[in-house]
């Protein structure tokens, strides 16, 4: 199966973002499930920081970090290196099609990755392939339209519609996190835990760094391109619409919330 196009691409404000997240603030719901000697296999790993986090709670367990794109596992490994982390795996690859046998890893997980795909029900199952009996596949996913925030600044609103029908336009699916329960179960997984969990921003520190960002990215990413390109929006609005995220960061009484569906399921 072709890859999916990554919705947000790899600009500096999509990275900075991705680097922020770690087990504690990403992962929180796997953690119970970790001990030493685990071996684990992060799908879709980015810039690694949730990949060597797993690796310190697993060692001496194998920890291998997958990502299609070569120039994010050059940063994973610059990462590695900023921690003396010399065990741990970072490599390139499909999350349709793993180069490993049957029954490799303990854990599987996936960290905002079915929700870019054209077929994450395929994804959760070549993830289970890999997963040894009695193992876990792990995923969380954002659901973009559950997101709320304060004020309700209008732009916002506009966001949420470009954001949305440009991912549509690549095939993938925003709101993923209402539906991991059904990918799962539509993948064949039976014995599935699923849960919930939020990011909030709301202190002043909170606020420039995740509206700065978005004002970054809805103007300068992948995803701005994008919504050109195909006629989704034009750069006159996107400008507008990040100016109200900066809006919207500026404001001493901003809070925005990003809900996020999880699943634990026992192989």
């Amino acid at each position: 199966m072709a890859p999916s196009q990554y919705t947000h691409g790899h600009h500096e404000s999509v990275l900075r973002s991705h680097t922020w997240r770690t087990m504690e603030n990403s992962a929180a719901y796997l953690v119970p499930h970790l001990r030493a000697g685990l071996d684990v296999l992060d799908v879709g790993c980015g810039p690694g920081t949730i990949t060597l986090d797993l690796a310190e709670r697993v060692r001496p367990g194998r920890v291998m970090g997958l990502d299609p794109s070569q120039d994010v596992i050059a940063t994973a490994r610059g990462h590695a290196d900023d921690r003396g982390d010399t065990t741990t795996e970072l490599t390139t690859g499909d999350v349709y099609a793993l180069a490993f046998a049957d029954d490799s890893f303990d854990v599987v997980h996936a960290h905002q990755v079915l929700q870019h795909l054209a077929d994450p029900v395929a994804a959760l199952r070549e993830m289970a392939r890999v997963t040894r009996p009695g193992g876990l596949v792990a995923a969380r996913d954002a659901d973009y339209a559950a997101m709320c925030w304060w004020p309700l600044v209008p732009g916002l609103d506009r966001w949420l519609e470009v954001y949305e029908a440009v991912a549509r336009s690549n095939d993938a699916e925003p709101d993923a996190g209402r539906r991991l329960l059904g990918w799962s179960q539509q993948a064949g997984l039976a014995d599935v835990t699923p849960s919930a969990s939020v990011w909030c921003y709301a202190t002043p520190a909170e606020r420039d760094w995740w509206g700065s960002l978005w004002a970054d990215r809805i103007t300068r990413s992948d995803l701005a391109t994008q919504a050109v390109d195909r006629g989704l929006s034009d750069a006159d609005e996107l400008a507008e619409l990040g100016r109200a995220w900066r809006e919207w960061a500026a404001a001493p009484d901003g809070w925005f919330t990003v809900v996020h569906g999880e699943i634990l399921a026992r192989v």
